[in-house]
C-alpha cells in the first residue's frame, strides 16, 4: 500500500490496475486467506481494476512460474510496461522478479527499496493507513486479528520485522488517505494450519511440518 502511496504521486507512472493471485480452492487470496469479496471491495474503494491470477492451493514452482509467465506476457499485451512492488530489503526475491519480467519487456519499480522498516511502519501509521494482520507464523498467533498500531509495535518481539518483509506476518490494508471509504469486516474463526517444510541437515531428511495462524475476515 505504501508503495502504491509513492508511486500514486508520480507523474511518469499511470497506474491502473492491481494484480493479485487468487486460491482457485477457496477463493480467497494466495498465502493471506483473505475472501475475494473483500479484496473486490478493496479495490473499489482505492479506484482501480483488478486482475486475478487463478491458482492451485500450494503450487510448485513449475506450474507458479508457467502461470506468472502466461499472465505477465498477456498483461504486456495489454499495454503495461511497468510493474510495481513492495519489497524492501530481500535481494534474491527482487532479482527472481527481475529477470521474470525482463523475459516479457516489463521493467520492475521498486519504490520502498532500502528503506528502514520501522521508519516506513511508522509514516504508514502517520498517513492515516490502517492494516490488520491476517495471516502469522505460528509464534505470533496472539498478533494475528490485530491492527497495526503503536502498541503492536511496542509488543512484537525485537527479532521480527515490523514490516513483515521475512515472511513473518501478512496483512489487508482497509482504509487511508486514498480510500474512498473504509472496507468493513468482522473478525471471524481463528485457525492453525500447518504446512510442509524443506527437507534439511538437521532433520534427517524428514520435511517436518510448519505452522501458520490465520483469522477471518467476514464481509459486512
Amino acid at each position: 500500500m505504501l508503495a502504491y502511496h509513492y508511486a500514486n504521486s508520480r507523474t511518469d507512472l499511470d497506474i491502473n490496475c492491481f494484480v493479485t493471485s487468487i486460491s482457485s480452492d477457496f477463493n480467497r487470496i494466495s498465502m493471506h486467506g483473505v475472501r475475494t469479496s473483500l479484496l473486490h471491495k478493496q479495490i473499489t474503494s482505492l479506484g482501480q481494476q483488478l486482475y486475478e491470477i487463478h491458482l492451485p492451493v500450494m503450487p510448485d514452482m513449475q506450474v507458479y512460474d508457467q502461470a506468472m509467465d502466461k499472465h505477465l506476457q498477456l498483461l504486456k499485451e495489454k499495454g503495461y510496461h511497468h510493474a510495481l512492488y513492495g519489497d524492501i530489503f530481500l535481494e534474491d526475491l527482487r532479482l527472481y522478479r527481475e529477470q521474470k519480467l525482463s523475459l516479457h519487456g516489463i521493467q520492475g519499480v521498486f519504490p520502498l527499496w532500502k528503506r528502514d522498516t520501522l521508519e516506513l511502519i511508522h509514516e504508514f501509521i502517520d498517513l492515516g493507513y490502517k492494516t490488520i494482520v491476517v495471516c502469522a507464523r505460528e509464534g505470533l498467533a496472539d498478533f494475528c486479528g490485530r491492527v497495526i498500531d503503536r502498541q503492536f509495535l511496542a509488543d512484537l518481539p525485537t527479532n521480527i520485522d515490523p514490516c513483515g518483509e521475512n515472511g513473518e506476518f501478512h496483512t489487508f490494508v482497509f482504509d487511508g488517505p486514498l480510500f474512498k471509504a473504509p472496507v468493513k469486516f468482522s473478525l471471524g474463526e481463528k485457525i492453525i494450519r500447518s504446512f510442509p517444510t524443506p527437507k534439511s541437515a538437521d532433520t534427517n531428511g524428514d520435511p517436518g511440518t510448519s505452522g501458520f495462524c490465520y483469522i477471518d475476515l467476514v464481509d459486512q
